[in-house]
C-alpha cells in the first residue's frame, strides 16, 4: 500500500467539502471528481478525442464485462485497456462487485467467490477476489476495486452482516493478491452495510485494518430511496481517513453529486448522462430537460444558452428534437455530449467554489435552482 502522500493530497476544505488531487500512473485527477462509464472500454457514443476535448479526467471500466466480452486474452494482444480503447488517461475499473447484485439470476455466490453464467453466451466462468485482481492488472487500471458482495434492498440485518463480512474476507485477499504480483496499481476497499449505521462503521472500521488507497462506499443506489443512499452516506463519512480519497459508487444525479460533496466525498461515477441521452433527456442546472417539449420544435437557440459544449455551439433545439424524433444516431451522440460536459463542468464549478471559499452559497443556489427547475422564487408562487 502506497502512503497517503504518494496517493492524495487535501488542497483545501471549506465545511465537510474537499478539493484534492488524486495521483494516478497515468496522471492527476482532480478533485472532487466525475468519473464518465465505460463499462465495455467505451463511454457509450463518446470517443475518446471527444472526452479529451470536454477534459474529461479519467473513466470507468467494469471487470466482469470486459472479462465476458472481448475477454482478457484479446485486450492483452492489443497492450492492454488504455491502447485497445485508445485512452491515454486514467482508468478506474469496477471489480464485478456490482454484478454480483445486478446479475442475480445468473450467479452463484459460494465462499470463495462467484460463479456467473455469462450474459452473452451462458458460458460459466468464476470471479473471486484474486481473479478480480488479477483481471485488473492485466487490464492494466490505474485504479482498481476490491471484490465485494453488494447486497440488495430491501434487505434483512442477518443478510447485510453477512455480505459485509465475506466482503471484508474478500478485501483481505484482493490486499493479499496485489502484495503477490508487486503491482504499483492502486486499490480501494468497498465498504457495505446496507442501511445499518453499525454495520457501516464495522466495515470501514475492518477496511482500515486491511488498508487501502482509498475507500468506496459501495451498496448504494440500488433501488432504496434518497434518503437512505444519503443516510448511508452519513453514517460511513466519520469512518473515513482524511488522507484518502473517497469514492461514492454508481450515484450521480447532479444534485445528489452536489450534496454528497458537501458531505465530504471526493469521487463519483453514473450511467446517467448517456442513458438519459438516449431517451431524449438533457441535463441542465434547471434539471432534467426533455428534447421533445413542442416548444423546441421551432427554437433556434441551444440545449442551454452560454453552455461551451460542442452541442450547444453548433446546435439548435429544433435540429435535436428533429434528430430524436427521427430516431437518427447523431440526436443521441449530441445529447450526451451536452450532458457528460455538464456534468464534468458542474463538478468543475464546485470545486472552484470548494477553492475560492465559497462552497456554502454556491451549493445552496444551485440546489435551489435545480429544485425549482430555474424557476426565481418569484416565478414559483
Amino acid at each position: 500500500m502506497k502512503t497517503a502522500a504518494e496517493v492524495f493530497h487535501l488542497e483545501k476544505t471549506d465545511g465537510k467539502a474537499r478539493a484534492g488531487v488524486l495521483k494516478t500512473a497515468h496522471g492527476d485527477v482532480l478533485t472532487p471528481v466525475f468519473m464518465p462509464v465505460g463499462t465495455q472500454a467505451s463511454v457509450k457514443g463518446v470517443s475518446p478525442d471527444e472526452l479529451i476535448e470536454m477534459r474529461a479526467p479519467i473513466i470507468l471500466g467494469n471487470t466482469y464485462h470486459l472479462v465476458v466480452r472481448p475477454g482478457l486474452e484479446v485486450i492483452t494482444e492489443m497492450g492492454g485497456l488504455h491502447k485497445f480503447m485508445r485512452w491515454d488517461g486514467p482508468i478506474l475499473t469496477d471489480s464485478g462487485g456490482f454484478q454480483v447484485f445486478s446479475l442475480a439470476k445468473i450467479r452463484e455466490v459460494k465462499e470463495d467467490g462467484v460463479w456467473f453464467s455469462s450474459h452473452v453466451d451462458g458460458k460459466k466462468f468464476f470471479l473471486g477476489p484474486r481473479e478480480a485482481i488479477q483481471a485488473q492488472v492485466t487490464l492494466g487500471s490505474d485504479v482498481m476495486m476490491a471484490f465485494d458482495e453488494c447486497p440488495p434492498w430491501p434487505c434483512g440485518r442477518d443478510r447485510l452482516a453477512e455480505s459485509l463480512q465475506r466482503t471484508l474476507r474478500w478485501a483481505k485477499i484482493c490486499r493479499e493478491e496485489q502484495a503477490a504480483l508487486g503491482t504499483s496499481h492502486l486499490l480501494f476497499g468497498i465498504g457495505q452495510g446496507g442501511d445499518q449505521p453499525d454495520l457501516r462503521r464495522e466495515s470501514l472500521e475492518g477496511l482500515r485494518e486491511i488498508g487501502f488507497d482509498g475507500y468506496a462506499i459501495g451498496g448504494v443506489s440500488v433501488g432504496e430511496p434518497e434518503e437512505g443512499m444519503m443516510a448511508a452516506i452519513d453514517a460511513t463519512e466519520p469512518h473515513l481517513p482524511a488522507d484518502r480519497p473517497r469514492y461514492v459508487m454508481g450515484m450521480g444525479h447532479p444534485d445528489q453529486m452536489v450534496r454528497m460533496i458537501g458531505k465530504g466525498m471526493d469521487m463519483f461515477d453514473c450511467v446517467l448522462p448517456t442513458r438519459v441521452a438516449r431517451n431524449g433527456t438533457a441535463c441542465t442546472a434547471a434539471g432534467p430537460a426533455s428534447v421533445r417539449r413542442p416548444t423546441w420544435t421551432r427554437d433556434p437557440g441551444p440545449i442551454v444558452e452560454g453552455c461551451g459544449c460542442y452541442t450547444c455551439l453548433r446546435f439548435s433545439r429544433a435540429y435535436i428534437q428533429h434528430l430524436i424524433k427521427a430516431e437518427e444516431l447523431l440526436g443521441l451522440r449530441l445529447i450526451s455530449l451536452h450532458n457528460l460536459h455538464f456534468y464534468l463542468e458542474t463538478i468543475r464549478q464546485a470545486r472552484t467554489a470548494i477553492l475560492e471559499g465559497c462552497w456554502e452559497s454556491w451549493s445552496r443556489a444551485f440546489l435551489e435552482r435545480y429544485r425549482r427547475g430555474g424557476k426565481s422564487k418569484e416565478q414559483e408562487k
